[in-house]
């Protein structure tokens, strides 16, 4: 399998050249050359597989011959092997045709650590091969940073340096990334929001000399890497409500695009989904956009999910990619007049191709509340205020006919104010986190500017080199 950029200039690369560069040397993103493709019957051979098997199975189109299949194996097996529950990304059903894929059973108790425990395991086995060392720089609006932490903490050949928005994540996901201690993590607190910590991560790839060293990689989702490990999840809870012989619809909570854009890569490798349900808060960027083409960018604004208050979706490049037909010339051209302007010009022809595929909605903080509140009425189940927007958005916008899975991206327990204000109590952290709030701090504060952020993972990693 060989990557190639959304933009159409940089070096094409196998997996493993993408899992290290992250982000493509011209800025875009670097997608399949070609989507693999997975017949009914190879599909129904999934099904009953322990979610490591069926996750090794799904991704080895992806791997190709970067990594043996039996070494994939047995990375998806460590990866896994810690989630607290038996089934890994178990399903629970809320109404008659809603479902919750509870994506929360890892150590930071959010959806992220399925890709993210196995891209450490991956890093590790291709620095390992190539005698590498790395530096990773990643940008997080709450949960992506603590599960990046869990996942390269004390590794050997990674050094890893987190941005987050200072106080725009919940105490919960701020204490997970914080209270980590191992020498090669470097928690910095941005004077901004997500958006800025993105763009600060963006401007240090682009910088070729300091990329170059660096030795810098990535995290978030703008590395493939991490799309590739969200998409077995689908494939496991589309064959547990019956596919590939029913159809299937999917509702995911939605900042960043990637959760939902792995969903519509299992549609592309063969899964059935009938529709893609695109569910964001008051940043409902994304919502204008399928709504009536409005892909303009406004001031961020703080609400009670945090982890979507974001206006800057990256990996929607990727999917206009595909709908341009691949054209990386136009892909371009639209993403530098976006980052000039902040509107994203998108051809008519483009966007009515997206909406054929693509729901919109949109929920503010008391709808939000108001969700919580009713599920746990009715079904006895608590939401987290991310998972309940995708739950309203289920209800309101699900196709006739076919089960919607709902992608439940966090534990209630990391959002106890927005849990107490809709249901009246705070839920409890599971065990294995129950003295986060004991445990002291340790982060960097930094303005919004480039060169300071530059020179402390300069100095951060130059340390931990001697």
């Amino acid at each position: 399998m060989k990557y190639v950029s959304t933009r159409g200039q940089a070096e094409i690369l196998d997996f493993s050249g993408v899992l290290l560069a992250g982000l493509a040397s011209d800025g875009g993103l670097y997608m399949p050359e070609a989507w693999p493709a997975f017949s009914a019957s190879d599909l129904r051979a999934l099904r009953g597989l322990p979610y490591p098997e069926l996750a090794a199975r799904v991704m080895a189109p992806f791997v190709g011959e970067s990594i043996p299949f039996p070494a994939l194996q047995k990375m998806c097996r460590r990866a896994y092997a810690g989630f607290t529950h038996p089934a890994v990304a178990p399903l629970v059903q809320l109404a008659p045709n809603i479902f919750a894929l509870e994506l929360f059973h890892g150590p930071t108790l959010a959806f992220k650590d399925f890709a993210l425990q196995l891209v450490g395991h991956l890093f590790e086995h291709v620095l390992a091969q190539r005698d590498q060392r790395v530096c990773i720089v990643g940008a997080t609006s709450g949960d992506t940073g603590s599960a990046a932490i869990e996942a390269c903490a004390n590794r050997a050949r990674i050094d890893i340096a987190i941005l987050h928005p200072e106080g725009r994540t919940s105490v919960v996901q701020r204490r997970q990334m914080t209270s980590v201690t191992a020498g090669n993590v470097l928690n910095i607190a941005v004077d901004g929001n997500f958006d800025d910590c993105q763009d600060l991560v963006k401007a240090m790839f682009a910088d070729a000399d300091f990329r170059r060293e660096m030795r810098l990689s990535a995290v978030n989702s703008i590395n493939f890497a991490r799309i590739a490990a969200q998409i077995p999840y689908y494939v496991a809870a589309a064959l547990a409500l019956g596919a590939p012989d029913v159809d299937v619809a999917v509702a995911v909570p939605t900042g960043n695009f990637g959760n939902v854009l792995a969903a519509w890569a299992a549609s592309r490798m063969g899964l059935p989904v009938k529709k893609f349900i695109v569910a964001t808060n008051r940043n409902d960027i994304l919502h204008r956009f399928l709504a009536n083409n409005d892909m303009t960018a406004r001031g961020v604004e703080p609400s009670l999910s945090p982890s979507m208050d974001i206006q800057v979706s990256s990996n929607f490049e990727r999917l206009l990619f595909e709908f341009l037909g691949r054209d990386a010339a136009a892909t371009a051209n639209i993403m530098t007049e976006a980052r000039a302007t902040g509107r994203m010009a998108v051809p008519d022809a483009a966007w009515r191709a997206v909406r054929r595929d693509f729901t919109g909605f949109r929920l503010d903080d008391v709808r939000t509340l108001a969700e919580i509140a009713r599920t746990y009425r009715e079904a006895g189940y608590l939401l987290d205020p991310h998972t309940a927007i995708g739950v309203a958005a289920a209800r309101e916008c699900a196709p006739v006919g076919p089960s919607v899975i709902v992608a439940a991206t966090a534990h209630p327990a990391k959002f106890p104010d927005a849990i107490e204000r809709a249901v009246g109590f705070r839920p409890a952290l599971p065990p294995h986190l129950a003295d986060l709030y004991d445990k002291e701090e340790k982060f960097t504060r930094a303005p919004n500017h480039l060169g300071q952020i530059q020179a402390l993972v300069r100095d951060f990693t130059n340390r931990n080199v001697k």
